[in-house]
């Protein structure tokens, strides 16, 4: 095939992250495919589509092929939207070479796509379109007198191009439609000309968010972000990551239910008051709403990033979790049962169990808590930061009290 060089398996074009149904031209680049490589262009809508439209565009593959040798692009949109029956529709005509396969998908084809289509296909990253790219866009549609407004002279100043560009974030589609709905206001200014004043693109502007994709890939990468920058001490990075999130429309008490997470997974015992704070800031969010809760939130992410860090809860829980797992419903010992029957005391429920606070330093020295068939653990191993600098210098001397009983 023409154009396609030796490549002739099927592809899937796949945009980066920071989506809002943005517009980075995967159709276009397929039709330009389709045209430098002479071949058929059939399109399908994952979203609205089925199998008897899928076996319908390869039997018209298949008689273009037969009848005048000429091969069909089948151009999916949205392919991550067909289940695994429907993907697998495609295999054997991929692979027979009746149809030259490209999706295009707004999320991440590794989740979303079966190993066996994803295996055949080469996978293309379509990047947001920059500013400089946006304002040529501009320079274009203005200029342009057969599909554009050239014919009307519009009049934009460079500055209000470049906030329009701004205002797009990336997006061609969302651009043009703005630089449509701007032209339509337009109004001649004092040279006569027929113009584009800045109110007009205030108005059209107005509300605009950052593309964000709830859900998507986009929702979990700045999540990822935010949370990576409180744990790497940064809360100017952090603060820049809750914005953005919720200045793309994220629910704010998500936003505080990760932030509690943050506290105990990151900062744990380094800073007990982490937490007290960041649930405070989750109930100014919920009794006051914006914009007062947000800030709320960004003040508890600003204590988080600057608190000292420890995972060591968080380790020693997973730790314990697994040996949940691995050891079973192991009984628990006899002394630590409680006891409020008669029948549980004759059965020697709670028998020789030391109640801690009649111990010396109200410990018992020497002491089981685990089951019996289970060795002991020690999960729980604070860092040398923060209030757990002090925890680690109890835990060490309970330790000494308890070797000293000759616990082992």
């Amino acid at each position: 095939m023409g154009g396609l060089g030796k490549y002739t398996g099927p592809l899937t074009l796949h945009p980066l992250p920071q989506r809002f149904g943005g517009d980075t031209g995967k159709t276009t680049l397929a039709r330009l495919l389709a045209h430098t490589a002479g071949a058929e262009f059939v399109t399908l809508s994952a979203v609205l589509a089925g199998v008897k439209d899928i076996r319908a565009a390869v039997d018209q593959a298949r008689t273009l092929r037969e009848a005048y040798g000429r091969q069909t692009i089948l151009f999916v949109d949205e392919v991550h939207r067909f289940n695994k029956a429907q993907q697998d529709a495609f295999l054997p005509h991929i692979e027979d070479g009746t149809i030259l396969f490209v999706g295009a998908t707004t999320e991440n084809p590794s989740f979303e796509l079966n190993n066996a289509l994803l295996s055949r296909a080469r996978t293309y990253v379509l990047k947001r379109l920059e500013e400089a790219d946006l304002l040529g866009l501009i320079e274009h549609a203005l200029h342009d007198v057969e599909r554009g407004l050239g014919a009307r002279h519009l009049y934009l100043a460079d500055e209000l191009r470049q906030r329009l560009a701004q205002a797009a974030d990336g997006d061609a589609r969302r651009l043009l439609n703005l630089l449509e709905i701007a032209a339509d206001l337009a109004e001649p200014d004092e040279q006569g000309r027929e113009a584009i004043p800045d109110t007009v693109i205030n108005e059209v502007i107005v509300g605009g968010v950052r593309r964000f994709d709830k859900g998507g890939e986009a929702f979990y990468d700045q999540i990822s972000a935010l949370h990576k920058s409180v744990r790497g001490s940064d809360p100017d990075a952090a603060l820049y990551w809750l914005t953005r999130m919720l200045d793309g429309g994220c629910d704010a008490l998500y936003l505080a239910r990760r932030i509690v997470r943050m506290a105990s997974e990151d900062i744990g015992n380094a800073d007990p008051r982490a937490l007290g704070l960041v649930m405070s800031a989750w109930d100014v969010q919920e009794r006051l709403g914006s914009p007062e809760g947000e800030l709320a939130l960004a003040q508890a992410i600003v204590y988080l990033a600057c608190a000292p860090k420890s995972n060591a809860v968080y380790v020693a829980y997973n730790q314990a979790r697994r040996d949940a797992q691995a050891y079973g419903s192991l009984d628990v010992p006899l002394h630590l049962r409680n006891a409020p029957t008669k029948l549980m005391k004759e059965l020697g429920y709670g028998d020789r169990y030391r109640y801690a606070h009649d111990e010396p330093e109200a410990y018992a020295a020497g002491e089981c808590y685990f089951p019996e068939e289970m060795p002991e653990r020690r999960y729980y191993q604070p860092v040398p930061r923060g209030l757990e600098i002090k925890i680690a210098e109890k835990l060490a001397h309970l330790r000494e009290l308890d070797r000293k009983a000759g616990k082992k």
